[in-house]
């Protein structure tokens, strides 16, 4: 019978900042399995997940949450099991008292890819509803607005110095969402 594995306490395990000396992700967790839990520049508890790839999910995190993305902390496992990264997350939730917003009333923000129709201004949510348009020319407006909210996704990096390579899947642009490939 396989041993357990043991749940590391959350705030026995050091921080890990998001990003090093040269503004890119750290590539530990790259291709790794595990639990990982978010921090903001405070050091509050932002959100608690787990991956069969932590690497690639904290830099999904940081385009969906540039300014709630400043220090991670992570426990790998060995092979996926759904159900022991589940009780990690469950224990680190309850060691921290509350569900934090992103496990909460923000997850859609934190877990699925940026809806563009949900940040529209104004003017582009007329242009996009106008009835003179065909599909064709609302695919247009949702591109326009993917590419507006991409630019400001970007600038906020770029003023934290971020300068890990990002590339947006532009066939999500057409239907109006925003994620990296």
């Amino acid at each position: 019978m396989p041993s357990e594995i043991q749940v590391t306490a959350l705030s026995s395990i050091e921080y890990c900042p998001y990003l090093d000396q040269e503004g890119l992700l750290p590539t530990e967790p790259s291709g790794k399995i595990g639990a990982y839990a978010i921090f903001s520049e405070d050091q509050t508890l932002q959100y608690v997940g787990y991956s069969r790839d932590i690497f690639l999910s904290l830099k999904q995190h940081l385009i969906r949450q540039p300014r709630h993305c400043y220090w991670f902390k992570t426990q790998f496992v060995d092979k996926p099991n759904r159900t022991l990264l589940e009780s990690i997350r469950n224990d680190w939730i309850a060691e921290n008292g509350s569900a934090p917003a992103g496990n909460g009333p923000e997850k859609a923000q934190w877990e699925q890819a940026i809806d563009v129709k949900a940040a529209m201004t104004p003017e582009e949510l007329n242009q996009y509803n106008d009835p003179q348009l065909d599909e064709r020319a609302q695919v247009k407006v949702l591109k326009q607005s993917a590419r507006r909210i991409e630019a400001e996704i970007l600038a906020i990096l770029s003023e934290r110095g971020v300068q890990e390579p990002l590339r947006f899947n532009p066939k999500l642009k057409e239907t109006g969402l925003l994620d990296l490939k």
